[in-house]
């Protein structure tokens, strides 16, 4: 018998146990991952900040400190563009180096790791395979088996493809991204390592009705979007993102979902390492406030917890991504980021971590409007 059985052992994972470890260090505490560590997964690799802060808040800190920042971003959509430094530096981290290193700070806090492949959870026992558990959180990615044990369905999807690539001069020390014209999230990235590779891709959001497009189309798409990013690259993979939608709702009892498995993807720019480690902290605690009180329903101190960091962030990032469909709506993004260093930072806040719209950011989007523009309507909700 576990205490706390975490299936998953990525950034959502890791966090998780780092999470009940700092409320009840005497807690059994399982990571099952069916990788060994090191392990490449398909990302963008980019890392805000803030997920330090979180990480600092529970006693990891100095996970990045031999990798170089980067606080240049460039975003463009055709002709129009903006190019600022952000308020604080990102990192570009291959999450083979980060995980891995995340995992091993996990298990110096108490975790003890187990690679398995998972394949069914019985609801009854509470028996991940054959580990019986007092709580479990489903921190098992994209295509998780716990949300599919617990009959949750996915919601709007992405699909990407992402490669390493030399980092040219143009690029250097920058994370760019360049919009599509596809259905948004639709763009092109390059993010520079700082070891001279890039992180480069190309994704879109995925429509129920149009085809999904095929590998050789996410490379056209990436080459006109960002000339030249191909060059040289290798290590491409694809991937699914499932993207956040107007709300949240957690499941109920003492089975959790966090990150990925929880649907938690940014629908704006498809970040999801913030909202993985928030996330995963967040049920973490929940389950050890729980365990220690004897109480036999985690998902309420979940529900209020992520409700309270990220309950108003999710819905302005909804309505956001569903405004910039409208090419008028991101171009005048754009051209108020470029105009104004205040709205710029407001968009980075409210595209890699738990920032809003603003008033700052609504003057500027307001008097970067063209006479034409039209606002598409919001849709009604269900």
């Amino acid at each position: 018998m576990w205490d706390l059985v975490i299936v998953g052992a990525g950034p959502a994972g890791a966090a998780a146990a780092l999470g009940a470890l700092a409320v009840d260090p005497g807690l059994s505490v399982l990571l099952v991952d069916r990788h060994d560590f090191p392990r490449d997964k398909t990302c963008g690799d980019g890392i805000a900040p803030h997920v330090f802060d979180l990480l600092a808040a529970v006693g990891v800190t100095g996970l990045v400190d031999d990798w170089t920042p980067v606080r240049r971003f460039v975003l463009t959509n055709g002709v129009v563009g903006v190019k600022r430094d952000m308020a604080r530096p990102n990192w570009v981290v291959p999450r083979a180096v980060f995980d891995h290193r995340l995992v091993a700070a996990a298990q110096a806090a108490g975790a003890e790791f187990v690679r398995r492949r998972v394949r069914r959870l019985d609801l009854g026992a509470l028996r991940v395979e054959d580990l019986e558990a007092r709580c479990v959180i489903g921190a098992d990615g994209a295509h998780s088996v716990v949300r599919r044990e617990l009959g949750v369905p996915p919601g709007p999807v992405a699909l990407a493809i992402r490669g390493y690539a030399p980092t040219p001069p143009g690029r250097a020390a920058s994370q760019v991204i360049a919009y599509g014209a596809g259905r948004q999230p639709s763009y092109a990235w390059s993010f520079d390592r700082g070891d001279g590779l890039s992180n480069v891709g190309y994704g879109e959001r995925l429509a129920a009705d149009r085809p999904h497009p095929t590998r050789a189309e996410l490379f056209t798409q990436l080459e006109a979007l960002l000339p030249g990013a191909t060059a040289g690259g290798g290590e491409w993979q694809g991937h699914h993102l499932p993207l956040t939608g107007w709300s949240w709702r957690p499941t109920k009892g003492r089975v959790l979902l966090a990150g990925d498995a929880a649907g938690l993807i940014n629908p704006m720019t498809g970040e999801g390492i913030y909202y993985a480690i928030a996330t995963g902290l967040l049920a973490g605690r929940a389950a050890a406030e729980s365990l220690r009180g004897n109480e036999s329903d985690p998902s309420r101190r979940y529900d209020r917890s992520v409700r309270k960091l990220l309950g108003r962030h999710i819905r302005h990032t909804a309505l956001t991504a569903y405004l910039t469909n409208s090419p008028h709506v991101l171009t005048r993004g754009i051209r108020a980021a470029a105009a104004d260093q205040g709205v710029f930072d407001d968009l980075v806040e409210l595209g890699l971590a738990e920032g809003t719209v603003t008033p700052r950011l609504l003057r500027g989007l307001l008097a970067a409007r063209g006479t034409a523009e039209q606002l598409p309507r919001r849709p009604a909700r269900s």
